[in-house]
């Protein structure tokens, strides 16, 4: 019977891992790190809110676990300067990987995007490119990536870049086989869906 911490979880992605695990007989625990209340309650979910991720190493104790689900990401928009940004989908996920590490975690699972290289003139894929990097390099176990194209999903936040994209792939993906399928839009339980499948495979 597995422990799961799961950081991110009020993302489109994050909130669907939470989901899935709940519902998952291999998997007793489940801790939801976020920023503020999920709005949800389940008798083998256990919630660690932190205003700020870089306290997470003093809450050590309380993310020992058999894989991390690193569901952490934002825009350049929300996250109000480029900085900012690269500080949530960079920073953050590198020191968790370094808390995982310390931790002797077996595995860990994070979501980057496809097109995600660290030489990319798009500051969005580069800082992907970038933190998948840095988390390899702090991190020595078993680590999976998922590098979704546009993920689908209905979010709590309005995003009008998002939407508008959604709409067009839904009106074009038909046209998107072969080499192009990958780019093809994706929905966020069928991402959490692989990602679990994945770390369970090696677990």
């Amino acid at each position: 019977m597995k422990k799961a911490v799961v950081f991110g979880a009020t993302g489109l992605v994050g909130k669907e891992v939470v989901k899935q695990l709940l519902t998952n007989d291999i998997f007793t625990s489940v801790t939801s790190v976020v920023r503020r209340d999920p709005g949800i309650s389940d008798s083998k979910l256990k919630i660690l809110t932190l205003p700020d991720f870089g306290s997470i190493d003093f809450f050590a104790e309380n993310l020992v676990a058999d894989v991390y689900f690193i569901c952490i990401g934002t825009t350049i928009k929300k996250a109000g300067t480029k900085e900012s940004f690269f500080h949530t989908d960079h920073d953050i996920p590198v020191k968790i990987a370094h808390l995982a590490e310390r931790l002797n975690i077996p595995v860990v699972s994070i979501i980057s995007s496809i097109g995600a290289k660290s030489t990319s003139s798009n500051f969005y894929l580069s800082t992907k490119g970038k933190m998948e990097k840095a988390v390899r390099e702090a991190y020595s176990g078993n680590l999976q990536i998922a590098r979704p194209s546009l993920l689908l999903g209905k979010r709590e936040e309005f995003r009008f870049g998002e939407r508008a994209g959604t709409l067009i792939f839904n009106a074009v993906s038909w046209l998107m086989v072969g080499s192009l399928r990958k780019y093809r839009g994706v929905k966020a339980s069928d991402v959490a869906a692989k990602m679990i499948s994945n770390a369970i495979n090696i677990l």
